[in-house]
């Protein structure tokens, strides 16, 4: 066995702020090995894996002691970009990552950065798509795929370098449970047949099995209150109507209602049309029909997108800014309450829209993906927010993939598949119908899972 990552008394911080992100940090990474780094939202693991392809502090103003060496080597001593071929990343937000139009431009565009012979291309770019199961979209322009879908693009990138090393962070964070299932399967076989290190960030161990042989945990966090199965708070009257909207080239005429309290998820394969719904009920896609109220509250699955502010605070209290103190007390938001929104970490990100959202007082309220990045503690507070709202007369329509969140909070369930709401059901038909979570890509919630074993 061979190191390929050391870390000797590793601190890290940004040279505005008097706290380090990591501090006298020591750890090995060995040749073939698959480590996961764990820790709650925000203590310095995505920090990490910056070190480790020298995108830190080759591109920030951190400041830096210790020493990072990779494959024997101080990693200083590497030239900008020299590494990356070798250590490839997939990131956590898969958009920031690309550069081109197409799928094919952007392969091909990162291996002319490896001066790769056309030749030589072709065949690369031919076998990572199958690889990845990414044929059909090799001429597909990536800013129209799901997140899902662009998540396996970014994988196909990295593995089109033929990398010792990939480094990925939270890479089932916008999959369809089936796919996720389905992701590291591939990723086994994948590490077998190419040998590499494989060094994941990952909230949601239990979709990964057996796959790991290390876990190093950054920082131990505070156990939380698990949450039970909530019970309904579903009023009598309809706070969201949506009669026959749909868009020119994908989403299909769709017509549902919300009643006032009502927490309805949405659910179904990667790319079948959850965030383009989303986004047509807030009017930001052209679309056609009608959508009662106009005035909706809406997080995206890119949280950054609605930030217009200088620092945390000033962004939760944007708006109406009711109860500021204590969406910045309830989500973890007060020890960053003066950072820069773009500065801190992908799951505070989404905490800080989330609050923004829950402060401005709408009476709907759309969420896209909102456990991605959130550790068992933000999920609680998650959780419980989001029932006390709907107790209060709130409707949410949340779009996850997150099925065991969505087992607890959930009133109703609607499902989509190719463009298409094929229905809305009572949460609690889904999860005994084998067949319909097969149909849409979804598994069984592992409580659901627990109580079929005891009864066996």
């Amino acid at each position: 066995m061979h190191e390929v990552i050391r870390f000797e008394k590793v601190s890290f911080r940004y040279p505005d702020e008097e706290k380090w992100i990591l501090e006298d940090l020591s750890l090995t990474i060995q040749r073939d090995e698959r480590v996961v780094i764990t820790g709650p939202s925000g203590c310095g693991k995505t920090t990490l894996l910056y070190l480790c392809n020298r995108l830190y502090p080759d591109n920030c103003d951190g400041i830096l002691s210790g020493k990072v060496k990779l494959f024997d080597k101080d990693s200083l001593s590497f030239i900008p970009g020299e590494i990356n071929h070798r250590i490839a990343t997939v990131f956590q937000d898969p958009d920031t990552q690309f550069c081109m139009q197409t799928v094919e431009e952007e392969l091909a565009f990162t291996l002319e950065n490896l001066h790769v012979e056309r030749e030589e291309m072709e065949k690369r770019i031919r076998e990572v798509l199958a690889l990845t199961d990414l044929t059909e979209f090799r001429y597909a322009v990536i800013q129209k795929l799901s997140g899902g879908q662009k998540q396996r693009i970014a994988a196909a990138c990295a593995l089109v370098m033929e990398p010792e090393v990939l480094l990925l962070d939270e890479p089932l964070a916008h999959l369809d449970p089936y796919t996720a299932k389905k992701y590291v399967e591939w990723l086994d076989e994948l590490q077998q047949k190419r040998a590499m290190t494989i060094v994941a960030i990952e909230h949601r161990l239990d979709l990964w099995g057996n796959f790991f042989e290390r876990s190093i945990s950054l920082n131990k966090a505070t156990v939380p209150t698990p949450f039970d199965k909530r019970k309904s708070s579903k009023q009598d009257d309809v706070s969201l109507v949506v009669d026959k909207v749909r868009t020119k080239s994908f989403l299909q005429e769709t017509t549902f209602a919300l009643n006032h309290g009502e927490i309805a998820v949405l659910a179904g394969p990667n790319g079948s049309g959850k965030s383009t719904l989303l986004k047509a009920l807030c009017r930001l896609i052209p679309s056609s029909g009608t959508v009662q109220p106009s005035r909706i509250g809406y997080v995206p699955q890119s949280p950054e997108f609605l930030f217009l502010t200088k620092n945390v605070r000033d962004e939760v209290g944007f708006g109406s800014g009711n109860n500021v103190d204590e969406m910045l007390y309830r989500l973890q938001l007060l020890p960053i309450a003066d950072a820069h929104p773009f500065t801190i970490s992908h799951g505070q990100k989404r905490r800080v829209a989330i609050a923004a959202m829950l402060s401005d007082g709408r009476e709907v309220i759309l969420m896209d993906e909102p456990t991605s990045g959130q550790d068992a503690q933000a999920l609680s507070e998650l959780f419980r927010l989001i029932d006390e709202r709907a107790r209060e007369g709130t409707t949410f329509l949340i779009a996850t993939h997150d099925m065991d969140f969505a087992y607890c909070l959930a009133d109703s369930i609607l499902l989509m598949n190719d463009g298409q709401l094929t229905g809305k059901f009572e949460a609690n038909t889904v999860w005994e119908d084998e067949q319909l979570l097969l149909d849409h890509h979804l598994l069984p919630p592992k409580e659901m899972m627990r109580r079929e074993e005891c009864f066996a």
